[in-house]
């Protein structure tokens, strides 16, 4: 019997390579692995103990999500986001993110708004703490994708989040434009409560428009 047909059989322990590639990721976005460096899979594999299997299996799945790009008989690179990269998925989130604002503003529950307020709050509370504040504006704007129940678009958006990390000049890093975020996070916040549809939509494609402009 196979496991599939039996379900009093335990399911298989996530492989290693998952784990792998979990590392890599944080050691990615965290810039000790900067975007454009070389990837020495000998001496990551060594230093995480593991043979190159489950490290070349970890730098394919990475290569699939944008961090990773692999050259021919040149190995892996942290993929080296350009200008014309960056306009590109500020341009395919602010579709996704301003047509999730606009289910949202339609058709949240009154528990969903509350979940939205209750991160927006947290943004307020760190606007003085950039790492903090950056972390939460994520979990704010996967919220809204996952409230606006597309789980497509929620898909495409995490991948394309993954790549906007990448960037070395994220909009959140210029001065003054955390304020700037959390102002336009709050008139958000309204046109949500507020059933504003058509609002909620407008200001979320101008968010990232002001995002992709402190970015550039």
């Amino acid at each position: 019997m196979s496991l599939l047909a039996d379900p009093a059989q335990p399911l298989a322990r996530r492989a290693l390579y998952q784990d792998v590639a979990d590392r890599l990721r944080q050691q990615i976005f965290a810039r000790r692995l900067e975007p454009g460096s070389w990837i020495d899979e000998m001496k990551l594999a060594a230093e995480y103990g593991i043979s190159r299997t489950p490290m070349r299996e970890a730098l394919k799945v990475l290569a699939v999500e944008g961090l990773v790009t692999m050259k021919l008989r040149r190995g892996a690179y942290v993929t080296e986001v350009s200008g014309d990269d960056v306009t590109q998925v500020y341009h395919l989130l602010a579709l996704l993110e301003s047509d999730a604002a606009g289910a949202v503003a339609a058709r949240a529950s009154a528990a969903e708004r509350a979940r939205l307020a209750e991160l927006h709050e947290r943004l307020e509370q760190q606007a003085g703490q950039r790492d903090a504040f950056f972390a939460t504006n994520e979990q704010f704007h996967m919220a809204l994708l996952e409230i606006a129940g597309n789980r497509w678009a929620l898909h495409i958006a995490t991948d394309l989040r993954k790549v906007m990390k990448l960037n070395r000049h994220h909009s959140l890093f210029k001065a003054g434009r955390l304020d700037e975020s959390l102002q336009e996070h709050r008139a958000l916040m309204k046109a949500i409560a507020a059933s504003d549809t058509a609002g909620a939509t407008r200001l979320m494609r101008e968010h990232f428009q002001s995002g992709l402009e402190a970015a550039s």
